[in-house]
Formats: C-alpha cells, structure tokens, sequence
C-alpha cells in the first residue's frame, strides 16, 4: 500500500503544480453549471414543476451534475492515453504496483483537492440561491454511499475509454464519444425523466446513472426507501462489474502494446 499511497500524493502535488490545467478544467465544468442553473431558473422560478422536478429539485440535482463532472481527475485520461501512445506506458509495466489499481490511486489523489472546490461551489450556490432539499435518515446514508461510489464507478469509465489508447491512433474522438454518451446516459444534462420511456429505463440500469441520477433522484427526494437503495445496490454491482472487467480488457490491451518495434 506503500507504493499507492506515494503515487496518490504525487498526484495531489502535481494538480498543485500544474494549477492553471487544473483550475481551466474545473472552469468548463462550472461553467456548464451557471448555464444550466439560468436556464432552468427560467423555466421552474415561477413555482412550476416540469416532469415532477420543481426549482429547488433542479437547482440540488444540477450541483450533483456538477461534483460528478469535477471529480476524479479532469486531466487523467489525457495523461493515460499520451503515456500509452507515447510508450512510456512500458515503465509504468516494470513497476512492483498493479497498473489498474495504481492509475486508480492517482486518480484518488487528487479527489480531495476537487471535493474542496465542490464543496466551495456548493456553499457559493446555496448562500446565493437558498438553502437544498435534504433527505433524513436512511436516505441521507444512501446517498452518501452513492456520492463515495461514484467515484471508482467515474474514474472506471475514464479508465475504459483510455485502454482505447492501444487500439486507436488518437484518442480525442474516443473521449468525445465518452463525454457525450456520459453526460446523455448519466443524466448530467437532464434528468433522465425527461428521456422517452424505453431510453430512460435503458439509462437508469446502465452504469452512467449512478455518476450523476441516482446520487441526484435520492438528493432530492426523487426516489426514497427500497427504490433508492435498489439503485444503490446497482451502482455497486456495476462498480465491481466494470472493475473485473477493466481487467479482462487490460490483458487484451497488452497485446496491441509495440515499443521500439518489439
């Protein structure tokens, strides 16, 4: 646990250095933000409610959208794809440390750095806007256990598309691809109720809603009880399903690995 620990720290210190990279990343995703909290202030201020969310329901489930675009390392899977098609990727194989399990706690890192920032943000948007729905008991510790799932369940995405890197001779398409089917299916741009019926169940069972919906239905009161640990328990299954199966496909990805010809 040694080597990790080292490599979580390197991590942190190096979202410290490079802070101008760090901060603009974290600048796109506020940004999207504002943008969203104007547009629908606009539509649900009035005291309307469209598909069942009214404002305050927007406004808490739009800054879960927000902590799940900030965490886990905005920048990690650039830095894995230049080391695959650079080669450098070769190194990190002679190391005495697993490679999934040491990108992972890289990406653990620099988490707390993030979580501060959301919680800056979070605090500026409630002083501004009012105070957020809560849920009480057994719902507040589900949707705690969410928020702490989502983050091995984001950076496994961001690992998968980056094992791409061995496969493809660019990988920005693949993280535009990534970004986009993330931010449909997670929820993240709206709510997945507002999706048409089939492609919204197909959503809520994938493993994209628990990085932004179901942390956000359970914020808000959307979903409560057995539904909302149902979701939770999917969220789970779909962690150590992608987890085993980063593997599998780490293992297919070694073969397609060439350096210096060899």
């Amino acid at each position: 646990m040694r080597a990790y620990r080292a490599l979580a720290r390197t991590s942190a210190k190096n979202a410290l250095t490079y802070r101008t990279s760090f901060a603009l990343g974290l600048f796109g995703v506020g940004f999207q933000l504002v943008a969203l909290l104007a547009v629908w202030r606009v539509l649900l201020e009035d005291g309307s409610a469209v598909n069942g969310f009214t404002w305050p329901q927007m406004r808490g489930y739009l800054l879960v959208a927000f902590a799940s675009g900030a965490l886990v390392g905005l920048l990690a899977d650039f830095r894995m794809s230049f080391r695959i098609h650079s080669g450098l990727v070769a190194l990190d194989l002679v190391k005495p440390v697993r490679y999934q399990e040491a990108r992972f706690a890289e990406a653990l890192g620099a988490v707390w750095i993030e979580a501060l920032v959301v919680l800056g943000v979070v605090g500026v948007t409630v002083a501004v806007s009012g105070p957020l729905p809560l849920p009480e008991g057994g719902e507040l510790a589900l949707f705690i256990t969410s928020v702490v799932l989502l983050v091995p369940l984001k950076f496994l995405v961001v690992y998968l598309a980056s094992l791409a890197s061995f496969w493809t001779q660019n990988y920005i398409g693949v993280q535009w691809a990534r970004v986009a089917i993330v931010n449909l299916f997670s929820g993240a741009l709206v709510p997945l109720a507002y999706l048409p019926g089939w492609l919204a169940t197909v959503a809520t069972w994938s493993p994209f809603a628990g990085m932004t919906s179901t942390p956000g239905l359970i914020l808000i009161g959307r979903v409560d009880g057995s539904q909302a640990a149902l979701l939770v328990a999917a969220q789970l299954g779909w962690v150590v399903l992608l987890w085993y199966g980063a593997k599998l496909l780490w293992r297919g990805a070694l073969r397609r690995l060439t350096v210096n010809g060899g």
